[in-house]
């Protein structure tokens, strides 16, 4: 089966293309992002500008093209935060349908956790036993957590670093530093607040993040991009991962308020797209991992999108197990035994 996953998120269309079969990974057919900032487009009643909803339309259409061509058998469209949230979020999907002829749904916050959470079990495996998962996105803040596929606790909480950085940080630079410490406070109450619960659980054994924000801040921070197939991407040790220590990224809230979009955006790790909502992130980041006590995040590839594929990857055989097994170039590899190695039956005679 080939599927196709169409995400209109805050900042752009993303449409990635895959085949599934039972037995094994979402293998990737090709891949399609688009601009549309749609959060930058909302003004403050929460509507979508009609420049912007004209954006996605093109961006839509193009997908739907893109799916057309490589034969895609279903498509599985949906909207995250920048259209949930938005005022007039039913006038823009009969918009799209109109035009596009493709019909878009949206996402709640609590199914984002959930699928997101889902995509990082399958990535890490069972060996990483109660997973605490934490993604940052453009509108909101995802926590999931849990020892199984699916998440005992799912969050969502509107803590994103775009919707931050329009309601709680000024369009110019230097920002004082009272308004990052305001930020700061503000967030951690939120997450305080709401994580209670998630609290009282025992205690994590893996600590797992997604997402273009914790990405960024860990190329910031000094973890280099993992090589393509190095083994211990797939296990979450070893050369090949990335990963976020609170103690490296707690001074760069206040680095990064010192600086302009341009210069933040000279800095590893972080594109100009992006560069604005950084100081946003960052704080985001540092408070989350503040309150839950999370010294070290592993960054993990797999995301929302691929747990879209997992979910459907899994309809496709129920009786299969619920953990897909990593493709090959990412799959560890023991090395085979060397002679010493090797077990002779003789020394056991």
């Amino acid at each position: 089966m080939r599927c196709g996953v169409l995400d209109i998120g805050s900042r752009s269309v993303h449409l990635k293309i895959a085949d599934l079969a039972p037995g094994g990974p979402p293998e990737t057919v090709t891949t399609l992002k688009r601009p549309v900032r749609l959060a930058e487009a909302t003004d403050a009643e929460g509507v979508i500008h009609p420049d912007a909803v004209q954006s996605l339309i093109g961006a839509v259409t193009e997908a739907a093209a893109a799916s057309a061509a490589h034969e895609v058998d279903e498509l599985v469209p949906f909207a995250t935060s920048a259209v949930r949230d938005a005022t007039n979020r039913d006038a823009v999907l009969a918009e799209v349908e109109a035009a596009t002829g493709v019909r878009m749904t949206f996402m709640s916050g609590v199914e984002e956790a959930r699928l997101t959470f889902l995509a990082a079990r399958a990535w890490h495996g069972w060996s990483a036993g109660r997973m605490l998962l934490l993604d940052i996105g453009g509108g909101s803040l995802e926590i999931a957590y849990g020892g199984h596929a699916e998440p005992a606790i799912a969050l969502s909480l509107p803590l994103g670093a775009g919707r931050l950085t329009r309601r709680h940080l000024p369009d110019h630079t230097p920002v004082k530093k009272r308004t990052v410490k305001e930020l700061r406070r503000h967030v951690c109450s939120v997450i305080e607040e709401a994580t209670a619960e998630l609290r009282q659980q025992p205690t994590p054994t893996s600590y797992v993040a997604t997402s273009k924000t914790f990405t960024q801040l860990a190329r910031l921070t000094g973890t280099p991009v993992p090589a393509s197939g190095a083994s211990g991407a797939a296990t979450g040790r070893g050369p090949g991962t990335q990963a976020l220590r609170r103690d490296d990224l707690r001074p760069w809230p206040l680095r990064l308020a010192t600086l302009s979009d341009a210069q933040r955006a000279q800095l590893p790790g972080i594109s100009a797209a992006r560069a604005h909502q950084s100081l946003a992130g960052a704080v985001v980041a540092e408070a989350v991992m503040k309150v839950l006590g999370v010294k070290r995040l592993t960054i993990c590839p797999w995301a929302l999108r691929e747990g879209v594929l997992l979910e459907r990857l899994i309809a496709l055989a129920p009786q299969a197990p619920s953990v897909i097994a990593l493709p090959s170039p990412v799959a560890p590899r023991r090395p085979p035994p060397s002679r010493k190695q090797r077990f002779d039956l003789s020394d056991l005679g």
